[in-house]
């Protein structure tokens, strides 16, 4: 697995390439990708990162991993290519930020205009078995993503964490809530929002208050 990762990133993270956790990560992820279908497409494995440098991020959005069904994944969490039916999530996404903001309901589930604005739109692993999910869960890519969220909650300040269900929510330790905003709900998956907890939060709102505070931009949701 050949490391392409956007040159800021590159500068917080460079000390996790030598670690011999990642030499085994990505010797296992080559082999799975040489031997059985994965998503998403290799070179999209550090879009997140690729599409959102260190110093541009505003929001953090964690997922766990991939979908793993074909043409979903391109490396955003939440996020599925262009002409891709909206899974259940993401269309509860869209649900809340319609409700909240007034934003019409995209045609498109692909994020990336997010992530250009700063949104680091990170999965747990960034990488999955074609219909199996979490299949990539073991080989260690948490501790490369913590290593991430680490290097942020380390040097930066003022940013919005949107930490989305119990595995989101198990990150919140290594953000500073006194200099950052962390919001915290249920999964927007039907199972989870349907109960209660997602819908009417008004994170987006919220989000984009707070950046605008901190002399921000906000998202355009």
């Amino acid at each position: 697995m050949a490391v392409q990762i956007e040159e800021s990133w590159k500068g917080h993270l460079s000390g996790e390439f030598e670690k011999p956790y990642f030499t085994q990560l990505a010797e296992a992820v080559r082999k799975e990708y040489q031997t059985t279908t994965c998503y998403p497409p290799g070179k999209l494995i550090f879009n997140a990162f690729n599409l959102c440098p260190f110093d541009q991020v505003k929001v953090v959005i964690i997922g766990q991993d991939p979908y793993h069904e074909p043409g979903q994944a391109h490396g955003l969490s939440f996020s599925v290519q262009d002409g891709i039916q909206f899974p259940p999530s993401l269309q509860n996404i869209f649900k809340e930020i319609q409700a909240d903001l007034g934003t019409p309901i995209p045609t498109s589930g692909n994020l990336t205009r997010w992530a250009e604005q700063g949104v680091l739109l990170l999965n747990a692993s960034l990488t999955v078995r074609a219909h199996q999910a979490n299949s990539h869960s073991q080989l260690g890519w948490q501790k490369f993503t913590d290593a991430a969220i680490q290097a942020l909650a380390q040097n930066r300040q003022h940013l919005v964490y949107m930490l989305w269900g119990g595995y989101a929510r198990s990150k919140a330790y290594m953000i500073d809530k006194q200099n950052n905003l962390v919001l915290e709900s249920v999964h927007p998956s039907p199972l989870s929002a349907n109960r209660g907890g997602w819908f009417g939060q008004h994170q987006f709102s919220r989000c984009n208050a707070y950046l605008e505070q901190n002399g921000q931009a906000p998202i355009q949701w």
